[in-house]
């Protein structure tokens, strides 16, 4: 949990409980006993994956109380559209997968890790269920991000250990899937960032280099299953994975090269708090306030909600002591950070 700040105050967190609530006991248990007759007996498959794009795009947005709130009816239809007569059941379970991966995501992003849990694991269900073994592989790295949040190192490793073995085979073919190199690197980077939580350099270091090489073939920024890899995104993390192992100059001398303005807002805004982090270790303080508040300018709510930015946050007024900037002070009371 995020110091500080206890789940009343945390933006949203209403919208949350309900959604948590909604993941508790079985998903459409009045379907099994046919009592269902206020629901229209089938929905378009098209008009559901608008949806999850949608909830998607906001995620990416970093407008998390919107994603719970669109998931609250979301989530719903599309149980009873893969429990109804609709003739396309493994497409929908595919967007059911998406939908519940989302919830991972935003769970996971306000520290609601264990809900975070229960829902990558809804994903794996029905990925498995529709035959779509990327899908699988996709709610795999949901489950992956759950535990790193929850400091379960071995356990997060694990899971992306498992994914990336059972993709190595078609990686390793001459003219791969897109979709295939995407899951793969973005399963790498996750093992970086793991090895550096870790203070692995070995492991981190070779994470980048097996990500890096799988972005080069793929030669292109793609968003295969809401992850966005691609060469920048490679960029961003190997940031990420200097400042987890300390190593402020070089996180700060790769953000340099780095154009993120290619990246979705949140993915931008994240990028910026950690060279808001490199500056901090290095005492930076305005140079550190100044992305933050850039950060801020993308994504408030990452901003304010962020363990990692609100850290920084502290850190600041901490170098301040008694009279810290206005613009700091206001950050910090936006962000509900005490020093």
């Amino acid at each position: 949990m995020a110091a500080d700040r206890g789940d009343g105050q945390r933006p949203g967190a209403a919208v949350f409980e309900q959604l948590r609530l909604l993941l508790t006991g079985h998903p459409a248990l009045e379907q099994l006993f046919g009592d269902d007759t206020d629901r229209e007996s089938e929905l378009k498959l098209q008009e559901l994956q608008e949806r999850v794009d949608t909830a998607w795009q906001l995620a990416h947005e970093s407008r998390l109380v919107e994603v719970g709130s669109s998931l609250l009816e979301l989530i719903p239809d599309l149980e009873h559209a893969a429990r109804s007569t609709v003739t396309q059941r493994p497409e929908v379970l595919t967007q059911l997968s998406r939908a519940y991966q989302v919830a991972a995501t935003a769970f996971t992003r306000q520290e609601e890790v264990d809900a975070a849990w229960v829902a990558a694991d809804r994903a794996l269900s029905a990925a498995e269920e529709s035959g779509d073994a990327l899908s699988v592989v996709a709610g795999t790295y949901r489950m992956a991000q759950a535990f790193l949040r929850l400091q379960r190192l071995e356990q997060a490793e694990q899971a992306a250990r498992v994914s990336v073995a059972a993709l190595a085979a078609q990686v390793a073919a001459e003219h791969p899937k897109p979709e295939v190199l995407s899951l793969y690197g973005s399963l790498q980077l996750m093992l970086a960032v793991i090895a550096a939580t870790d203070g692995n350099r070995t492991a981190a270091r070779a994470g980048l280099a097996a990500a890096r090489a799988a972005a080069d073939r793929l030669g292109e920024g793609r968003n295969d299953f809401d992850t966005e890899f691609g060469p920048t995104g490679v960029a961003v993390h190997a940031v990420a994975v200097a400042v987890e192992l300390g190593d402020a100059g070089e996180a700060l001398d790769t953000a340099r090269t780095v154009d993120a303005s290619v990246l979705s807002a949140e993915r931008q805004a994240r990028f910026l708090v950690d060279v808001a982090r490199a500056h901090a270790q290095r005492r930076q303080a305005s140079e550190a306030l100044d992305a933050l508040l850039n950060a801020e300018r993308l994504t408030p709510e990452l901003v304010h909600t962020d363990h990692r930015a609100r850290e920084v946050v502290r850190d600041l007024l901490q170098f301040a002591g008694r009279r810290p900037a206005d613009e700091l002070r206001e950050l910090a009371g936006r962000a509900v950070v005490n020093p």
